[in-house]
């Protein structure tokens, strides 16, 4: 069976949800070989509960940064053949996708919300122009280097007994090197990261500051919360939460859109999004036009309802 290259994003030293979807994602286009460039203990048993047939781990004796992940690729890519390589549409992702784009001189697609085995290979659906168009599309040039936004697919365990394999870390050449400026731990939170969950409440403007009842639905259904470039512009919020155009893409199962207006900005960040549910005051808010399900009212009314009903219904 060909092989899928499936570069393994990892989320403090833990094999990510976004790896399992590409995993999930490689098995139907052939056979899934992940690329481990951050080892940890239990990465091996969740990349072979996710149907990977071959972990190649990257000896290397420190952090990887996104030049030195291309190489690696490029050399593997060169020796192995694959079909494609799938990697995760983040901000590394992205970057290493472009590098070895460049680097094998291929085809490169980035935020595709789907990919399906087609007559040329590889197809892939895309959201483009703020969601105006839909593209199916696939690569025409060298191997198909494909990023994948999170939440493309439902993962789907497939256990497997993967063979094993090493690969050098690159030669340091100008280029492939940086030096640790400084390092900022990440706040903690037992929330779900925002562009992986599969469920996310957002707050607006609408909110006028006060994301209380933002913050309470979304831990009573165990959701990520997020909000609009205007909220994050007021100093709300952090601007780690933005949804939108200049802030983070998500594509969850459920969107909750709560005093939020729907302009284009933030549309373009979570439109991808399976079910919409909008919340606002404003009957004639643009963000109704694309909601599944849509109530007009105050979000510091319905929000903390809803959340009542919620946990009275919790075992």
């Amino acid at each position: 069976m060909a092989e899928v290259l499936v570069l393994v994003d990892t989320v403090d030293g833990k094999v990510s949800k976004h790896t399992t979807e590409l995993l999930t994602i490689a098995r139907r286009l052939g056979e899934p070989t992940a690329v481990l460039t951050d080892a940890s203990g239990e990465a091996a048993s969740t990349l072979a509960a996710y149907g990977a047939a071959t972990i190649i781990t990257v000896e290397s004796s420190g952090p990887m940064g996104a030049a030195a992940k291309a190489a690696v690729l490029g050399e593997l890519v060169t020796a192995r053949s694959p079909i494609a390589v799938l990697l995760a549409s983040n901000g590394e992702g992205k970057e290493v996708s472009a590098r070895l784009a460049v680097r094998l001189d291929s085809g490169l697609i980035i935020d595709a919300v789907d990919v399906v085995p087609g007559a040329n290979g590889p197809q892939t659906t895309q959201s483009v122009f703020a969601g105006t168009y839909v593209v199916e599309a696939h690569v025409t040039r060298g191997i198909p280097i494909i990023a994948v936004k999170a939440n493309a697919a439902a993962p789907e365990q497939s256990a497997s007994t993967p063979g094993g394999a090493t690969a050098p870390a690159p030669a340091d050449p100008s280029g492939l090197s940086g030096t640790l400026i400084s390092r900022e731990a990440r706040t903690r939170s037992s929330r779900p990261e925002l562009a992986e969950a599969q469920v996310v409440v957002s707050g607006g403007r609408g909110t006028n500051g006060d994301f209380t009842a933002i913050e309470g639905l979304a831990d009573a259904i165990g959701a990520a919360v997020g909000a609009s470039r205007a909220a994050v512009d007021s100093g709300w919020v952090p601007h780690a939460l933005q949804v939108g155009q200049t802030g983070k893409t998500v594509s969850p199962q459920l969107y909750i859109a709560a005093g939020i207006s729907g302009a284009i900005q933030h549309r373009a960040g979570m439109q991808t999004s399976k079910t919409i549910v909008a919340v606002n005051k404003d009957a004639e808010a643009p963000i109704f036009e694309m909601a599944d399900f849509g109530i007009v009212g105050d979000l510091q009314t319905v929000l903390p309802a809803t959340t009542t009903a919620i946990q009275a219904r919790k075992p």
